[in-house]
């Protein structure tokens, strides 16, 4: 028995790669049909403001979608990370608010201990899940939903329910700035090296393979050593972290800590990632196809919105668009036992 333990942990990623990539590939050719179709039906679509208008969404769910990522590959699944975009992002500009009233601080200081604490505030909350999921034996679902409306309502108290825009002038310079001639944002350059790092995490490092070992089989993980309740923990955390940076980002775009930001987020993150081919299931899927996944959403929403589309169709749309991406995925892995 202990001679055929660690080849739990060792090989189920590898069993899995080949499907992954095949996953991601066909995601990325879908991603390209409905850029193409964009190009050729929609003029206005070829333009600067499109390019920016969609790569500013993207970055909030990206975000988001890489958390979530862990999660569900880790067997699990997170429904506050919109609500913990909500309440990071308030915390952090209640926190700057107070420190404009005379602490002698730069504009880049405050700005600088603004980000820290959206950052800390998802942690924690994403930590709490993580205690709840594990310590206490609650449902993933259940945990976070929980979270989800917990966090939701200090969101609405921090402030008696009102945005905070008395903020340093500053932050509206990190949400809008942009290179390369106002082609490239500066959250989406931002977003860029949190996502390379993401990738490196989870494919090149004990702790992504670990994630994979847990989502496939939790008992035998446990079996091979891994401390699977820290470790999902630990992964709960992440994500949190990453709805930090989402609410920081999300503030600095709008100038203003805003009591809705975030609302209904999380839904477009687990499309996301479901898109991308992350299994629900757990033990599945990669960064590169959660970002794919959210580029899809993002584009056809973009899209949809240019080519002056009403909202109740952009969220058929994108609907249809999951739940088809779910069926062919379903039946490529079919394909796939079969042969």
């Amino acid at each position: 028995m202990t001679q055929t333990q660690p080849s739990v942990r060792i090989t189920a990623p590898r069993l899995t790669a080949v499907g992954e990539r095949a996953g991601s590939l066909w995601t990325l050719g879908v991603l390209v049909l409905i850029v193409a179709a964009f190009f050729v039906a929609v003029p206005q679509f070829h333009s600067k403001a499109a390019w920016v208008a969609t790569s500013l969404a993207a970055t909030e769910v990206i975000l988001l979608s890489l958390g979530q990522t862990f999660v569900v590959v880790g067997r699990g699944i997170d429904l506050s990370v919109g609500a913990n975009l909500g309440l990071s992002g308030m915390v952090s500009g209640w926190a700057m608010t107070q420190m404009l009233g005379g602490t002698g601080l730069s504009q880049a200081a405050i700005l600088t201990v603004g980000a820290v604490v959206a950052v800390v505030t998802g942690t924690l909350v994403g930590t709490v899940n993580g205690l709840v999921v594990t310590r206490l034996g609650i449902m993933p679902l259940i945990a976070t939903l929980g979270m989800m409306g917990a966090a939701t309502g200090v969101t609405q108290l921090i402030n008696d329910g009102q945005d905070i825009s008395t903020l340093p002038p500053d932050i509206f310079a990190i949400g809008n700035s942009a290179v390369l001639d106002g082609w490239i944002p500066v959250p989406v350059l931002v977003t860029v090296v949190i996502t390379a790092g993401a990738a490196l995490l989870l494919h090149r490092t004990r702790f992504g393979r670990h994630c994979y070992g847990i989502g496939s089989n939790p008992e035998a993980a446990a079996r091979t050593g891994i401390r699977v309740g820290r470790h999902t923990t630990a992964v709960y955390a992440l994500a949190g972290s990453l709805a930090g940076v989402a609410g920081f980002l999300v503030m600095a775009q709008l100038a203003s800590a805003s009591v809705t930001a975030g609302q209904t987020s999380e839904l477009s993150a687990i499309a996301a990632v479901v898109i991308g081919g992350v299994s629900l299931f757990g033990g599945r899927g990669n960064i590169a196809g959660a970002v794919i996944g959210t580029l899809i959403i993002t584009v056809l929403q973009t899209g949809l919105v240019v080519a002056s589309v009403s909202s109740s169709w952009q969220t058929i749309t994108v609907g249809v668009v999951l739940v088809a991406a779910v069926f062919a995925d379903q039946q490529r892995l079919r394909l796939a036992r079969r042969t």
